[in-house]
């Protein structure tokens, strides 16, 4: 058996704090899924920016340069996965860049022994005006793009990686679907204003485009910064049905994974996209 969950959070800018919380939430998934049979896997996706929120992007890069010296930002994480003995998609996490001068913004995933097996870096940056409270977001001022599409192969399912902006590019779900994605992952912090736009809405379209299942977990509230989230995160099956949703305020959903529903859909209706087909356009 095969368990797929989403964890809401409304982080704040206190890495420990925020550890402490998804420490919680995780003890209170495992109790709910019976874990005790060796036969029983569980994928775990956080949100975006799951251990600093709310705070200066300025921040988070002095938090990757003090990351790179103690390594805690990952360890920990690994930890947690190792704890609970589940695939961790730990939402992101700030990682200095090669050049020291900014950023990325990175997913990363850890198996149940601890082990990272797993790692994309987010390629489209949200650099947008919007009508809230924050205004306009410039992500690319501290943030360094990534170029690599990732799929992470598990024995019960191949994972493909995408972070937040990246849901509105269909052209990286189509390419990590042709790399054999089963289950996308979209940890998020989407802004209350377009996430009541448009938020459902795309997370359904993505997975009926490429027939996957769709992990999206997302930031909720009002952040120390003064910054709106929208929350809302479900878990979406290749038929593009909302399996589970929670709407408010930190807590988890899950829902059980049927790869034979991937195949059968798939198979009942071929879609297909071509591999030479550019990302950015």
């Amino acid at each position: 058996m095969v368990k797929l969950s989403a964890i809401q959070l409304t982080s704040v800018a206190n890495a420990d704090v925020n550890l402490a919380t998804i420490d919680k939430l995780l003890t209170q998934i495992t109790r709910s899924i019976d874990n005790a049979t060796d036969d029983v896997q569980h994928l775990v996706v956080l949100p975006e920016c799951c251990l600093y929120f709310g705070g200066k992007d300025s921040e988070q890069l002095s938090l990757a340069k003090e990351s790179v010296i103690n390594n805690d930002l990952c360890a920990s994480l690994a930890q947690l996965a190792k704890k609970f003995k589940v695939y961790l998609v730990a939402g992101t996490i700030p990682l200095l860049s090669n050049s020291g001068e900014k950023f990325t913004n990175s997913s990363c995933v850890f198996n149940p022994c601890g082990d990272m097996i797993g790692r994309y870096d987010k390629i489209h940056l949200f650099d947008v005006n919007v009508s809230d409270n924050t205004k306009s977001y410039n992500e690319s001022r501290y943030t360094q793009a990534g170029k690599e599409v990732q799929v992470v192969k598990t024995e019960f399912a191949n994972i493909g990686l995408s972070v937040c902006f990246d849901l509105r590019f269909p052209r990286l779900f189509q390419l990590l679907t042709n790399k054999g994605a089963d289950i996308i992952t979209v940890p998020s912090a989407f802004t209350k204003v377009t996430g009541k736009a448009h938020w459902q809405s795309l997370l359904q379209a993505r997975a009926i485009e490429n027939q996957v299942y769709i992990i999206a977990a997302g930031q909720e509230g009002i952040h120390d910064n003064g910054r709106e989230t929208w929350g809302h995160s479900m878990i979406i099956n290749p038929w593009g049905e909302i399996e589970q949703c929670i709407t408010t305020g930190e807590g988890y959903i899950s829902v059980d994974y049927h790869r034979e529903e991937i195949s059968r859909i798939r198979q009942s209706m071929p879609l297909t996209t071509p591999l030479d087909m550019p990302l950015n356009t």
